[in-house]
Formats: C-alpha cells, sequence, structure tokens
C-alpha cells in the first residue's frame, strides 16, 4: 500500500466513524426504510411499468402510512399505555381469584402477590424499551421524526434502490462471482427472516389476539405484543400468552369462554403456525428459530421496536458473510 493508498483508507474510515455518529440516533429507521423498500421492491417494478417510478413510489408510500405507519402507530400508543397502567398496578383481571387457586394448589402457606409481580414486569420493560419513564416522550418525540425520515429515505431507495445494490456491487474489493453469491445468501437470509419467521409470528399473535378480544381478556394489545415476540419460539410460541388466559377464564367461572378460548388458541393459532411458515420460509435461508429469537431479543433491547426486525436480520446477513467466506476464502 502506498500512501495515496494509506491516506483514502485513513479518510474513509475518518469519514466513516463521523457519518455512523450522526446515524446512530436514527439507525434504525434508516433500517426500517431499508426493510420497507426491500419488501415494497416487487410491487414498485411492477407498477413502475404502468404508471412511471415516481407516481408507482409516491403510491406505495401513501399505502405505507394507511396500511402500516396508522396502524402501527396506534397500536403502539395503546401498547404504552397499557404497559404503564400494568407498571403502575392498574390491571383488570381479578388478580384474587388467580392467588386463591395457586394458593389452594401450592399450599396455604404459600403468599404470591400477583399485582405486584405484574408491576414490576412492567416497569422492567418500560426500562428497557424506552430508557425509563421520561424516554416515552423522548421516543414519541424521536418516533415522529423517525417516521417522516423513513417516508423520506423510502421514496428514493424504492427511486434507485437498484442503482445504490449496482453501486455497491461495484465498490466491493470482492471478485464478481463472490459479490453476486454472498448477495443471494443475504437476501435468501433477509426473506427469511422478514417473510418466513417475523411477519408469520405478527399475523400469528394477530389472530391469538383477536381470540382473546373476543372472550374478554384486558390488555389485548399489551398481550398481543408479548405473543409477537414468543410466537417466535418453535412449537410453544403464543401459546404461553392464550393458554393461561384460557385458565384464567375458567378459574373466574367463565367456563365457556375459557374452552372456546382454548379449542380456538389449538386449531386456529396452531394450524396457522404449522402451516404457513414451511409455506413462507426460503428453505435456502436456513435459519434456525432459535437464532431468530435471539436476534429479536436483542434487537428490542438495542433499537425498540424496530428491533423486531434489525436484530434477526444483522445477525442473518452475518451468517451469510461467513458462509460466504468459508466457501470462497477458507482453503485451509
Amino acid at each position: 500500500m502506498n500512501r495515496g493508498q494509506a491516506f483514502l483508507v485513513v479518510l474513509i474510515g475518518l469519514v466513516a466513524a463521523v457519518t455512523l455518529l450522526i446515524v446512530i440516533p436514527f439507525l434504525e429507521y434508516v433500517v426500517a426504510s431499508l426493510i420497507l423498500a426491500y419488501v415494497l421492491h416487487p410491487f414498485h417494478r411492477r407498477l413502475e411499468r404502468r404508471i412511471g417510478g415516481v407516481a408507482s413510489a409516491f403510491g406505495l408510500i401513501t399505502a405505507t402510512i394507511v396500511v402500516v405507519i396508522v396502524p402501527l402507530a396506534y397500536i403502539v400508543s395503546v401498547f404504552v399505555s397499557d404497559l404503564r397502567a400494568i407498571a403502575a398496578g392498574d390491571v383488570d383481571i381479578d388478580t384474587a381469584a388467580i392467588e386463591r387457586r395457586l394458593s389452594e394448589l401450592l399450599g396455604q402457606d404459600v403468599e404470591i402477590d400477583l399485582l405486584e409481580l405484574l408491576a414490576t414486569a412492567g416497569d422492567q420493560l418500560i426500562q428497557v424499551l424506552f430508557n425509563g419513564y421520561t424516554g416515552v416522550f423522548r421516543f414519541a418525540i424521536q418516533a415522529s421524526i423517525g417516521i417522516a425520515l423513513t417516508l423520506f429515505l423510502l421514496y428514493y431507495l424504492l427511486r434507485d434502490g437498484p442503482k445504490f445494490v449496482t453501486w455497491s456491487k461495484d465498490i466491493a474489493p470482492l471478485p464478481p462471482h463472490v459479490v453476486d453469491d454472498l448477495v443471494s445468501k443475504i437476501d435468501a437470509m433477509t426473506w427469511g427472516v422478514v417473510i418466513g419467521h417475523i411477519v408469520v409470528a405478527l399475523v400469528q399473535a394477530l389472530i391469538a389476539g383477536i381470540g382473546l378480544w373476543i372472550v374478554g381478556i384486558p390488555n389485548v394489545v399489551f398481550w398481543t405484543f408479548v405473543m409477537a415476540v414468543l410466537a417466535l419460539l418453535p412449537l410453544i410460541g403464543s401459546f404461553l400468552v392464550w393458554g393461561p388466559a384460557s385458565a384464567y377464564l375458567v378459574v373466574i367461572d367463565q367456563v365457556t369462554a375459557g374452552t372456546l378460548l382454548f379449542i380456538y388458541g389449538l386449531i386456529v393459532v396452531s394450524l396457522f403456525d404449522n402451516y404457513a411458515r414451511p409455506i413462507l420460509i426460503d428453505q435456502q435461508a436456513g435459519l434456525n428459530p432459535g437464532v431468530i429469537l435471539i436476534g429479536v431479543a436483542g434487537g428490542l433491547y438495542s433499537f425498540g421496536f424496530t428491533g423486531l426486525f434489525v436484530g434477526p436480520i444483522a445477525i442473518g446477513v452475518l451468517a451469510a458473510t461467513l458462509e460466504t467466506f468459508r466457501k470462497e476464502y477458507d482453503r485451509i
């Protein structure tokens, strides 16, 4: 490496570090725009031939606002409200009935304060997701700015995304066949994460949440969010919520509602998971549910709600890169 090349490498490193510091506060929204552009690109490619690139981009952004952002903003606001109520000990479930039944099962000498356990859990979630109660207000302001930034970036990614991919391939200091192989693996990983695992988990949680709402379980949005994370677990998943919810209804003498919720969960929710996941997951991605769960948990802790997607995708990209390195360069 000569002096000119060394100077450029140092300059690139410095500028990259400064750029990262600038982007970090809104990194999750930048990644969100990339994910949305990735999902919407097939639709944009078809619409572009009929109505033009600009009209297609604006149409898809409008659809994203109506179908994704507005409902998500409402769900998040209700979730935060429910979470703060739970942390304050304001829950609508009959905790006394559950405590009595647990005391009967475990022995009269066992004292269980379910309300305190729920309040502690709610407080811990607020600390993890928003860095405390003051962080909720800060999150709302940052989210408003971030959504505007996401939509702004989404327009340019839809319009110029293919050019950006081509440029990225050209500047990569790798042979063309290695770049193509790496891009193919990353595409399979990303599709497997976004569609095969997370979308299935979100839809499964929504279906289970509808069941909770029908039978009258309180704080439905909160429990639906919990099920969205648990649904990434193989075999058990959202059962960890709707199963105890069925038992709770039986404990408070709503036997019919509890039985119907259990049957609904066993047939509708479980069958959706068993059939939808194998159909939608790209088998070439080779994604382990345990790895996905780690990515979701770490992503939620590091990035908040957007981490549902950011964490697993980051791990998937790492796995694709390591696999490409093993295939192309690990000759020892």
